[in-house]
Protein backbone atom coordinates (compact mmCIF):
# COMPACT_ATOMS: atom_id res chain seq x y z
CA UNK A 1 0.00 0.00 0.00
CA UNK A 2 1.11 3.72 -0.89
CA UNK A 3 2.11 5.45 1.75
CA UNK A 4 1.11 9.52 1.80
CA UNK A 5 1.16 12.89 4.28
CA UNK A 6 -1.50 15.37 4.46
CA UNK A 7 -0.52 19.20 4.80
CA UNK A 8 -3.43 21.31 5.73
CA UNK A 9 -2.62 24.48 4.84
CA UNK A 10 -5.02 27.42 5.94
CA UNK A 11 -4.55 30.33 4.23
CA UNK A 12 -6.01 33.88 3.64
CA UNK A 13 -7.41 33.54 0.59
CA UNK A 14 -8.61 29.10 0.92
CA UNK A 15 -8.00 26.16 2.47
CA UNK A 16 -6.25 23.43 1.40
CA UNK A 17 -5.16 20.09 1.93
CA UNK A 18 -2.34 18.79 0.21
CA UNK A 19 -1.48 15.16 -0.09
CA UNK A 20 1.77 14.42 -0.87
CA UNK A 21 3.98 11.24 -1.42
CA UNK A 22 6.86 10.40 0.46
CA UNK A 23 9.10 11.80 -2.32
CA UNK A 24 7.51 15.32 -1.38
CA UNK A 25 5.61 14.93 -5.11
CA UNK A 26 1.48 16.09 -4.72
CA UNK A 27 -1.09 13.51 -5.21
CA UNK A 28 -3.77 15.42 -4.91
CA UNK A 29 -4.74 18.60 -4.22
CA UNK A 30 -8.52 19.95 -2.20
CA UNK A 31 -9.40 23.60 -1.67
CA UNK A 32 -12.32 26.25 -1.21
CA UNK A 33 -12.01 29.81 -0.83
CA UNK A 34 -12.46 31.91 2.34
CA UNK A 35 -15.01 34.76 2.05
CA UNK A 36 -12.99 37.99 3.63
CA UNK A 37 -14.88 40.82 4.48
CA UNK A 38 -13.98 44.72 5.48
CA UNK A 39 -16.88 45.87 7.93
CA UNK A 40 -15.40 49.12 8.39
CA UNK A 41 -12.39 51.24 7.21
CA UNK A 42 -9.24 49.27 7.90
CA UNK A 43 -11.01 46.32 9.53
CA UNK A 44 -10.45 42.80 8.13
CA UNK A 45 -12.25 39.33 8.86
CA UNK A 46 -13.28 36.25 7.92
CA UNK A 47 -16.06 33.43 9.17
CA UNK A 48 -14.23 31.44 12.01
CA UNK A 49 -17.20 28.80 11.62
CA UNK A 50 -16.29 28.74 7.56
CA UNK A 51 -12.60 28.61 8.28
CA UNK A 52 -13.04 25.61 10.24
CA UNK A 53 -16.07 23.72 8.20
CA UNK A 54 -13.85 24.15 5.11
CA UNK A 55 -10.71 22.93 6.55
CA UNK A 56 -12.34 19.78 7.63
CA UNK A 57 -14.25 19.61 4.17
CA UNK A 58 -11.18 19.70 1.89
CA UNK A 59 -9.41 17.49 5.14
CA UNK A 60 -12.13 14.80 4.60
CA UNK A 61 -12.30 15.32 1.14
CA UNK A 62 -8.40 14.24 0.73
CA UNK A 63 -8.83 11.87 3.27
CA UNK A 64 -11.97 10.11 1.37
CA UNK A 65 -9.48 10.33 -2.14
CA UNK A 66 -6.86 8.80 -0.28
CA UNK A 67 -9.27 5.92 0.94
CA UNK A 68 -10.38 5.38 -2.61
CA UNK A 69 -6.37 5.29 -4.24
CA UNK A 70 -5.95 2.62 -1.53
CA UNK A 71 -3.11 5.10 0.27
CA UNK A 72 -2.61 5.10 3.94
CA UNK A 73 -2.23 8.42 5.52
CA UNK A 74 0.64 8.55 8.17
CA UNK A 75 0.43 12.17 9.08
CA UNK A 76 -0.86 15.52 9.43
CA UNK A 77 1.07 18.77 8.99
CA UNK A 78 -0.68 21.83 9.77
CA UNK A 79 0.70 25.23 8.26
CA UNK A 80 -1.51 28.54 8.59
CA UNK A 81 -1.35 32.42 7.74
CA UNK A 82 0.11 33.65 10.53
CA UNK A 83 -1.04 36.73 13.14
CA UNK A 84 -4.67 35.51 12.27
CA UNK A 85 -6.71 35.71 15.50
CA UNK A 86 -10.08 33.99 16.62
CA UNK A 87 -11.23 33.39 20.30
CA UNK A 88 -13.70 31.19 21.17
CA UNK A 89 -15.09 28.71 24.07
CA UNK A 90 -13.07 26.15 25.38
CA UNK A 91 -16.26 24.27 26.60
CA UNK A 92 -18.37 24.49 23.38
CA UNK A 93 -15.61 24.96 20.91
CA UNK A 94 -18.03 27.86 19.41
CA UNK A 95 -16.26 31.06 18.42
CA UNK A 96 -17.10 34.50 19.93
CA UNK A 97 -16.28 37.00 17.14
CA UNK A 98 -14.50 36.77 13.68
CA UNK A 99 -11.05 35.73 13.15
CA UNK A 100 -9.64 39.42 13.13
CA UNK A 101 -7.09 38.93 10.11
CA UNK A 102 -3.31 39.67 9.57
CA UNK A 103 -4.32 42.63 7.51
CA UNK A 104 -6.72 44.32 10.37
CA UNK A 105 -5.50 47.37 11.20
CA UNK A 106 -8.32 48.42 13.86
CA UNK A 107 -5.54 48.97 16.82
CA UNK A 108 -4.05 51.20 15.12
CA UNK A 109 -4.41 53.49 17.96
CA UNK A 110 -4.08 51.75 20.71
CA UNK A 111 -0.40 51.14 19.01
CA UNK A 112 0.46 54.38 18.67
CA UNK A 113 -0.33 54.82 22.56
CA UNK A 114 2.24 52.10 23.19
CA UNK A 115 4.82 53.95 20.92
CA UNK A 116 4.06 57.35 22.70
CA UNK A 117 4.77 55.27 26.21
CA UNK A 118 8.06 54.60 24.64
CA UNK A 119 7.99 51.00 24.40
CA UNK A 120 8.91 50.22 20.72
CA UNK A 121 12.72 49.12 21.97
CA UNK A 122 11.70 46.62 25.17
CA UNK A 123 8.86 45.13 22.94
CA UNK A 124 11.47 44.81 19.84
CA UNK A 125 14.58 43.48 22.41
CA UNK A 126 12.16 40.84 23.17
CA UNK A 127 10.23 39.82 20.25
CA UNK A 128 11.78 41.09 17.29
CA UNK A 129 8.94 42.96 16.32
CA UNK A 130 8.05 46.16 15.75
CA UNK A 131 4.53 47.93 17.41
CA UNK A 132 2.11 47.46 14.67
CA UNK A 133 -1.94 46.69 14.55
CA UNK A 134 -0.14 43.52 12.18
CA UNK A 135 0.47 41.59 14.97
CA UNK A 136 -1.22 39.68 17.33
CA UNK A 137 -1.22 41.05 20.43
CA UNK A 138 -3.35 43.96 20.06
CA UNK A 139 -6.37 41.51 18.40
CA UNK A 140 -6.54 39.89 21.50
CA UNK A 141 -6.39 42.89 23.52
CA UNK A 142 -9.48 44.49 21.28
CA UNK A 143 -11.39 41.25 21.91
CA UNK A 144 -11.15 41.50 25.73
CA UNK A 145 -12.60 44.74 25.38
CA UNK A 146 -14.94 44.49 22.80
CA UNK A 147 -16.36 41.10 22.66
CA UNK A 148 -19.76 40.22 24.80
CA UNK A 149 -18.54 37.58 27.51
CA UNK A 150 -14.83 37.50 26.47
CA UNK A 151 -13.46 39.41 30.03
CA UNK A 152 -15.95 36.47 32.00
CA UNK A 153 -15.16 33.64 30.05
CA UNK A 154 -11.34 34.58 30.50
CA UNK A 155 -11.84 34.87 34.50
CA UNK A 156 -13.54 31.48 34.36
CA UNK A 157 -10.96 29.86 32.77
CA UNK A 158 -13.03 29.14 29.58
CA UNK A 159 -11.68 31.46 26.98
CA UNK A 160 -9.25 30.13 24.52
CA UNK A 161 -7.59 33.01 22.11
CA UNK A 162 -5.27 31.62 19.11
CA UNK A 163 -3.64 32.03 15.96
CA UNK A 164 -5.34 29.45 13.11
CA UNK A 165 -2.93 26.60 13.72
CA UNK A 166 -4.40 26.06 17.52
CA UNK A 167 -7.93 26.98 16.85
CA UNK A 168 -7.65 24.01 13.58
CA UNK A 169 -6.00 21.93 16.21
CA UNK A 170 -8.46 22.05 19.04
CA UNK A 171 -10.94 21.32 16.61
CA UNK A 172 -9.67 18.55 14.94
CA UNK A 173 -9.09 16.82 18.05
CA UNK A 174 -11.94 17.73 19.78
CA UNK A 175 -10.66 19.93 22.52
CA UNK A 176 -8.58 17.88 23.18
CA UNK A 177 -5.13 19.75 22.09
CA UNK A 178 -4.33 23.30 22.88
CA UNK A 179 -0.77 24.25 21.71
CA UNK A 180 0.78 26.80 19.12
CA UNK A 181 4.60 26.66 17.69
CA UNK A 182 7.77 28.37 18.05
CA UNK A 183 6.78 30.29 14.97
CA UNK A 184 2.98 31.20 15.01
CA UNK A 185 3.70 32.59 19.00
CA UNK A 186 6.72 34.46 17.23
CA UNK A 187 4.33 36.59 15.53
CA UNK A 188 2.26 37.31 18.36
CA UNK A 189 4.27 40.24 20.29
CA UNK A 190 3.51 38.04 23.64
CA UNK A 191 6.84 35.73 22.80
CA UNK A 192 10.17 35.91 24.31
CA UNK A 193 12.12 34.50 21.26
CA UNK A 194 15.53 34.44 22.94
CA UNK A 195 14.25 32.35 26.08
CA UNK A 196 10.90 30.86 24.36
CA UNK A 197 8.12 31.54 26.21
CA UNK A 198 5.76 33.28 26.73
CA UNK A 199 6.84 36.49 28.57
CA UNK A 200 5.37 37.97 31.53
CA UNK A 201 6.32 41.83 30.95
CA UNK A 202 4.39 41.48 27.07
CA UNK A 203 1.29 39.51 28.76
CA UNK A 204 1.54 42.92 31.29
CA UNK A 205 1.86 45.67 28.88
CA UNK A 206 -1.32 44.31 26.50
CA UNK A 207 -3.29 43.74 29.88
CA UNK A 208 -3.32 39.16 28.49
CA UNK A 209 -3.89 36.80 30.62
CA UNK A 210 -1.77 33.64 30.41
CA UNK A 211 -4.54 31.12 30.60
CA UNK A 212 -6.13 32.12 27.21
CA UNK A 213 -3.00 31.51 25.68
CA UNK A 214 -2.03 27.73 24.15
CA UNK A 215 1.07 26.21 25.64
CA UNK A 216 3.97 26.64 23.46
CA UNK A 217 5.84 23.57 21.12
CA UNK A 218 8.58 22.91 18.85
CA UNK A 219 7.09 22.51 15.14
CA UNK A 220 7.95 18.63 15.38
CA UNK A 221 5.79 17.60 18.34
CA UNK A 222 3.21 14.86 19.46
CA UNK A 223 0.18 17.30 19.15
CA UNK A 224 -2.25 14.64 19.14
CA UNK A 225 -4.59 12.62 16.45
CA UNK A 226 -7.61 13.78 14.63
CA UNK A 227 -11.26 12.78 16.38
CA UNK A 228 -12.38 9.68 14.23
CA UNK A 229 -16.26 10.99 14.42
CA UNK A 230 -14.37 14.16 11.97
CA UNK A 231 -12.33 11.63 9.76
CA UNK A 232 -13.72 8.38 10.18
CA UNK A 233 -10.76 7.08 11.87
CA UNK A 234 -7.27 8.58 14.02
CA UNK A 235 -4.46 10.34 12.05
CA UNK A 236 -1.08 11.46 14.23
CA UNK A 237 -0.97 15.21 13.63
CA UNK A 238 2.74 15.87 14.43
CA UNK A 239 3.76 18.84 12.74
CA UNK A 240 2.30 22.65 13.09
CA UNK A 241 3.89 25.90 11.25
CA UNK A 242 3.77 29.42 10.62
CA UNK A 243 3.15 29.70 6.68
CA UNK A 244 6.01 31.82 5.48
CA UNK A 245 8.35 29.63 7.62
CA UNK A 246 7.09 26.18 6.32
CA UNK A 247 7.69 27.63 2.64
CA UNK A 248 11.16 28.38 3.77
CA UNK A 249 11.46 24.75 4.91
CA UNK A 250 10.07 23.79 1.65
CA UNK A 251 12.43 25.61 -0.45
CA UNK A 252 15.23 23.92 1.73
CA UNK A 253 16.64 27.55 3.21
CA UNK A 254 17.81 26.03 5.78
CA UNK A 255 21.55 27.33 6.08
CA UNK A 256 22.05 31.02 7.52
CA UNK A 257 22.14 33.25 4.30
CA UNK A 258 19.20 31.36 2.74
CA UNK A 259 16.83 33.70 1.02
CA UNK A 260 13.52 32.66 -0.36
CA UNK A 261 10.23 34.92 -1.48
CA UNK A 262 6.41 33.57 -1.29
CA UNK A 263 3.99 35.27 -3.66
CA UNK A 264 0.34 35.41 -2.33
CA UNK A 265 -2.37 37.40 -0.80
CA UNK A 266 1.15 39.20 0.36
CA UNK A 267 4.30 38.72 -0.22
CA UNK A 268 7.01 37.67 2.55
CA UNK A 269 10.40 37.83 2.46
CA UNK A 270 12.61 35.39 4.75
CA UNK A 271 16.29 35.07 5.05
CA UNK A 272 17.38 32.42 7.17
CA UNK A 273 20.17 33.84 10.32
CA UNK A 274 20.93 30.05 11.79
CA UNK A 275 21.04 29.95 15.41
CA UNK A 276 21.36 33.95 15.48
CA UNK A 277 18.43 36.08 16.08
CA UNK A 278 19.50 39.18 14.33
CA UNK A 279 17.61 42.92 15.76
CA UNK A 280 17.15 45.34 12.24
CA UNK A 281 18.45 48.18 12.50
CA UNK A 282 15.90 48.94 8.99
CA UNK A 283 12.76 48.00 10.04
CA UNK A 284 12.80 44.44 9.48
CA UNK A 285 11.31 41.56 11.60
CA UNK A 286 13.30 39.17 13.62
CA UNK A 287 11.06 35.90 13.67
CA UNK A 288 11.81 32.34 14.71
CA UNK A 289 12.08 30.44 11.42
CA UNK A 290 12.13 27.01 13.19
CA UNK A 291 12.23 24.96 16.37
CA UNK A 292 13.56 21.78 16.13
CA UNK A 293 14.37 19.14 19.38
CA UNK A 294 14.57 22.90 21.24
CA UNK A 295 16.87 24.17 18.54
CA UNK A 296 15.87 27.45 17.52
CA UNK A 297 16.85 29.04 14.36
CA UNK A 298 16.15 32.50 13.39
CA UNK A 299 14.93 34.48 10.01
CA UNK A 300 15.20 38.12 9.16
CA UNK A 301 11.85 38.88 7.67
CA UNK A 302 9.93 41.50 5.26
CA UNK A 303 6.11 41.68 5.01
CA UNK A 304 3.93 43.55 2.34
CA UNK A 305 0.87 43.16 2.82
CA UNK A 306 -0.88 43.20 -0.40
CA UNK A 307 0.88 41.51 -3.51
CA UNK A 308 -1.80 38.79 -4.41
CA UNK A 309 -4.52 40.26 -3.24
CA UNK A 310 -3.71 43.31 -5.99
CA UNK A 311 -4.81 41.21 -8.77
CA UNK A 312 -7.98 39.92 -7.27
CA UNK A 313 -9.08 43.47 -6.70
CA UNK A 314 -8.43 44.43 -10.75
CA UNK A 315 -10.85 41.36 -11.22
CA UNK A 316 -13.64 41.47 -8.64
CA UNK A 317 -13.86 45.19 -7.73
CA UNK A 318 -12.51 47.01 -11.19
CA UNK A 319 -13.16 44.64 -13.58
CA UNK A 320 -10.05 45.11 -15.58
CA UNK A 321 -9.23 41.64 -15.65
CA UNK A 322 -11.12 38.84 -16.14
CA UNK A 323 -8.42 36.38 -15.02
CA UNK A 324 -5.37 37.21 -12.96
CA UNK A 325 -3.54 35.48 -15.71
CA UNK A 326 -4.49 38.17 -17.96
CA UNK A 327 -1.86 40.51 -16.19
CA UNK A 328 1.00 39.03 -17.26
CA UNK A 329 -0.13 39.44 -20.93
CA UNK A 330 -1.44 43.00 -20.38
CA UNK A 331 1.99 44.01 -18.99
CA UNK A 332 3.84 42.72 -21.84
CA UNK A 333 2.20 44.63 -24.08
CA UNK A 334 3.71 48.26 -23.18
CA UNK A 335 7.34 48.70 -23.30
CA UNK A 336 7.25 50.58 -19.95
CA UNK A 337 4.84 51.70 -17.26
CA UNK A 338 4.46 55.54 -18.98
CA UNK A 339 4.81 57.00 -15.42
CA UNK A 340 2.14 54.90 -14.16
CA UNK A 341 2.62 53.80 -10.06
CA UNK A 342 -0.01 51.91 -8.19
CA UNK A 343 0.80 51.79 -4.26
CA UNK A 344 -1.50 49.40 -2.96
CA UNK A 345 -1.27 50.04 0.35
CA UNK A 346 -5.09 48.69 1.26
CA UNK A 347 -4.32 48.23 5.07
CA UNK A 348 -1.14 50.12 5.26
CA UNK A 349 2.25 49.41 4.10
CA UNK A 350 4.33 46.89 5.61
CA UNK A 351 7.96 46.75 5.97
CA UNK A 352 10.25 48.65 5.82
CA UNK A 353 8.31 51.71 5.68
CA UNK A 354 5.61 50.39 8.32
CA UNK A 355 3.13 53.27 7.54
CA UNK A 356 -0.45 51.94 9.40
CA UNK A 357 -1.99 55.45 8.19
CA UNK A 358 -1.04 54.99 4.86
CA UNK A 359 -3.52 53.81 1.16
CA UNK A 360 -3.86 52.94 -1.92
CA UNK A 361 -2.43 55.45 -4.94
CA UNK A 362 -2.40 55.62 -8.56
CA UNK A 363 -0.01 58.15 -9.83
CA UNK A 364 0.85 59.49 -13.30
CA UNK A 365 -2.44 58.69 -14.96
CA UNK A 366 -3.02 60.72 -18.28
CA UNK A 367 -5.85 60.16 -20.85
CA UNK A 368 -3.72 57.78 -22.44
CA UNK A 369 -3.57 55.44 -19.51
CA UNK A 370 -5.39 52.45 -19.82
CA UNK A 371 -5.73 49.20 -18.24
CA UNK A 372 -2.31 47.80 -19.82
CA UNK A 373 -0.63 50.67 -17.60
CA UNK A 374 -2.59 49.77 -14.26
CA UNK A 375 -1.98 46.31 -14.42
CA UNK A 376 1.75 46.62 -15.12
CA UNK A 377 1.47 49.07 -12.44
CA UNK A 378 0.22 46.72 -9.78
CA UNK A 379 2.71 44.08 -10.57
CA UNK A 380 5.56 46.02 -10.74
CA UNK A 381 4.47 47.40 -6.89
CA UNK A 382 5.49 43.88 -5.92
CA UNK A 383 8.76 44.41 -6.94
CA UNK A 384 9.30 47.42 -6.24
CA UNK A 385 8.07 46.67 -2.31
CA UNK A 386 10.67 43.12 -2.33
CA UNK A 387 13.40 46.11 -2.90
CA UNK A 388 12.83 47.79 -0.38
CA UNK A 389 13.24 44.96 1.47
CA UNK A 390 16.39 43.77 -0.17
CA UNK A 391 17.81 47.46 0.38
CA UNK A 392 16.85 47.02 4.18
CA UNK A 393 18.51 43.37 4.40
CA UNK A 394 21.91 44.56 2.31
CA UNK A 395 21.96 47.75 5.27
CA UNK A 396 21.54 45.33 7.89
CA UNK A 397 24.71 43.23 6.35
CA UNK A 398 22.32 40.51 4.35
CA UNK A 399 22.53 41.03 1.14
CA UNK A 400 20.76 38.52 -0.91
CA UNK A 401 22.27 37.09 -3.52
CA UNK A 402 20.24 34.03 -5.26
CA UNK A 403 16.39 34.11 -4.07
CA UNK A 404 14.04 31.62 -3.92
CA UNK A 405 10.14 32.43 -5.02
CA UNK A 406 7.16 30.30 -4.62
CA UNK A 407 3.33 30.95 -4.52
CA UNK A 408 0.76 31.59 -7.09
CA UNK A 409 2.74 34.81 -8.15
CA UNK A 410 5.85 33.55 -9.06
CA UNK A 411 4.24 31.72 -11.46
CA UNK A 412 4.07 35.33 -13.46
CA UNK A 413 7.09 34.45 -15.73
CA UNK A 414 6.80 38.48 -16.75
CA UNK A 415 6.50 39.85 -12.93
CA UNK A 416 9.62 37.44 -11.58
CA UNK A 417 11.97 38.67 -14.45
CA UNK A 418 11.21 42.75 -13.58
CA UNK A 419 12.09 41.77 -10.16
CA UNK A 420 15.32 39.87 -11.24
CA UNK A 421 16.47 43.06 -13.01
CA UNK A 422 15.02 45.73 -11.08
CA UNK A 423 16.77 43.86 -8.23
CA UNK A 424 19.51 43.05 -9.80
CA UNK A 425 19.13 39.52 -8.38
CA UNK A 426 19.55 35.92 -9.67
CA UNK A 427 16.41 34.48 -9.08
CA UNK A 428 15.27 30.50 -9.04
CA UNK A 429 11.69 29.39 -9.34
CA UNK A 430 10.46 26.25 -7.87
CA UNK A 431 9.42 22.91 -9.49
CA UNK A 432 7.04 23.09 -7.06
CA UNK A 433 5.01 26.26 -5.97
CA UNK A 434 3.24 24.74 -3.22
CA UNK A 435 6.68 24.66 -0.89
CA UNK A 436 4.28 25.99 2.08
CA UNK A 437 2.48 23.10 2.02
CA UNK A 438 5.72 20.82 1.01
CA UNK A 439 7.54 22.67 4.05
CA UNK A 440 4.84 20.98 6.47
CA UNK A 441 4.75 17.84 4.80
CA UNK A 442 8.38 17.47 5.35
CA UNK A 443 7.89 18.15 9.36
CA UNK A 444 5.40 15.77 9.69
CA UNK A 445 7.62 13.14 8.00
CA UNK A 446 10.47 14.13 10.72
CA UNK A 447 8.08 13.56 13.20
CA UNK A 448 6.58 10.12 11.56
CA UNK A 449 10.40 8.93 11.39
CA UNK A 450 10.42 8.98 7.49
CA UNK A 451 13.13 11.72 7.72
CA UNK A 452 15.80 11.45 10.19
CA UNK A 453 16.80 15.37 9.90
CA UNK A 454 15.79 18.62 7.79
CA UNK A 455 18.87 18.61 5.63
CA UNK A 456 17.69 15.46 4.37
CA UNK A 457 14.55 17.14 2.63
CA UNK A 458 17.29 19.06 0.29
CA UNK A 459 17.05 16.20 -2.43
CA UNK A 460 13.75 16.69 -2.94
CA UNK A 461 14.01 20.89 -4.16
CA UNK A 462 13.86 20.94 -7.77
CA UNK A 463 14.30 24.35 -9.81
CA UNK A 464 11.82 24.84 -12.44
CA UNK A 465 13.08 28.00 -13.98
CA UNK A 466 15.83 30.61 -13.43
CA UNK A 467 15.65 34.74 -14.22
CA UNK A 468 19.01 36.74 -14.50
CA UNK A 469 18.93 40.46 -14.11
CA UNK A 470 18.24 42.33 -18.07
CA UNK A 471 18.31 46.15 -17.47
CA UNK A 472 20.32 48.89 -16.84
CA UNK A 473 21.71 50.74 -13.70
CA UNK A 474 19.90 53.94 -15.38
CA UNK A 475 16.55 52.43 -16.07
CA UNK A 476 16.35 50.81 -12.53
CA UNK A 477 17.15 54.66 -11.17
CA UNK A 478 14.23 56.30 -13.11
CA UNK A 479 11.72 53.84 -12.05
CA UNK A 480 12.85 53.64 -8.70
CA UNK A 481 12.74 57.08 -8.43
CA UNK A 482 9.06 57.36 -9.69
CA UNK A 483 8.08 54.57 -7.13
CA UNK A 484 9.54 56.36 -4.40
CA UNK A 485 7.71 59.63 -4.93
CA UNK A 486 4.24 57.91 -5.22
CA UNK A 487 5.08 56.28 -1.62
CA UNK A 488 5.27 59.89 -0.30
CA UNK A 489 1.56 60.10 -1.91
CA UNK A 490 -0.22 57.25 -0.08
CA UNK A 491 -0.58 58.91 3.89
CA UNK A 492 -3.77 60.19 4.53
Amino acid sequence: MKKAIIAIDQGTSSSRAVLFDLDFSIIHIEQKDITTTYPSNGWVEQDANEIWNKTLSVTKDIIFFAKEKNIKIISIGITNQRETIIAWNKITGEPLYNAIIWQDRRTKDTCDNLIKKGLTEKINAKTGLLIDPYFSATKISWILKNIDNAKKLSLNGKLAVGTIDSFLLFKLTDGKSFYTDATNASRTSLYNIHENKWDDDLLDIFKIPINILPEVTDNIFDYGNTNKNLVDYNIPINAMIGDQQAAAIGQNCLKSGDIKATFGTGCFILLNTGDTALISKNKLLSTIAYKIKNNTSYALEGSIFISGASMKWLKDELGIIKNVNDSQLLASTIKNNNGVYFVPAFTGLGAPHWKSDARGTIVGLTASSGKAEIVRAALEAVAYQSVDLFDAMTLDGQKPNILRVDGAMSNNDWLIQFLSSISKTKIERSYNSETTSQGAAILSSIGSGILSSLEDSSKFWKLNKSFNPKMETSEIKNYRNGWNKAIKQTTI
